[in-house]
């Protein structure tokens, strides 16, 4: 039988905690290993415990969610982090993704479905509610890159590929045999060839235009 998926729950609402709790801990495959307030205990957490998936709220007092996620970033720490929240907006999901989210739900998503992210976020996948993905994808019509695909080396496209599939660099240079140094030059390129800002808008350019693995 397949290890339990290893969860550490992070909102500063003792309810939500307790009901994510609740739930999650009726799943087979699920394992809650602990819980943090705020965004500065839920980074200590996620390097005490290293679970494999943290759900994080995004409003948050102290550290919020997006320094979190960025702070995690910084740390290379290799959880997966899914955004579990009642705020929609744009301006609120845009920088949630752009620090490192895997994914973005909102509070009141189904139970069944809100385990089936905690597996799909694990197994390597970007996932969004389906408005989030409207929002992000109606910003990515504004920025350059259209039609540059062309200018991708072979290489540089199965590293975009694995973006759009939610992959680390470490993940990328794993499947592809190369140096985390490598992966970093080849992210680099892309970004600069297609004009984009950042991975989220590469994953999204490349959905887009059909450079999926």
């Amino acid at each position: 039988m397949a290890e339990a998926i290893r969860v550490l729950l992070v909102d500063d609402h003792q309810v939500v905690r307790r009901g994510l709790r609740t739930f999650l801990e009726v799943q087979d495959d699920i394992e809650v290993v602990g819980e943090a307030s705020d965004g500065a205990g839920g980074v200590a957490r996620t390097e005490e415990l290293r679970p494999d998936v943290v759900l994080m709220d995004i409003k948050m007092p102290g550290m919020d969610g997006v320094d979190a996620l960025r702070r995690l970033r910084e740390l290379d720490n290799p959880a997966r982090v899914l955004i579990v929240t009642s705020f929609t907006e744009r301006r609120t999901v845009i920088p949630a993704l752009r620090a490192g989210a895997a994914g973005y739900v909102y509070k009141d998503v189904d139970p069944d479905a809100l385990a089936g992210a905690i597996r799909s976020v694990h197994a390597g996948h970007i996932l969004l509610q389906p408005e989030v993905a409207g929002a992000l994808l109606s910003q990515e019509d504004t920025t350059p890159g259209q039609g540059r695909g062309g200018s991708l080396t072979e290489r540089e496209r199965e590293v975009l590929g694995l973006i759009a599939d939610g992959r680390s660099n470490r993940e990328i240079a794993r499947a592809l045999v190369l140096s985390e140094k490598t992966v970093k030059t080849h992210v680099s390129n892309i970004l600069m060839k297609l004009d984009l800002a950042d991975r989220t808008q590469a994953a999204l350019w490349a959905v887009r235009h059909g450079v999926t693995e």
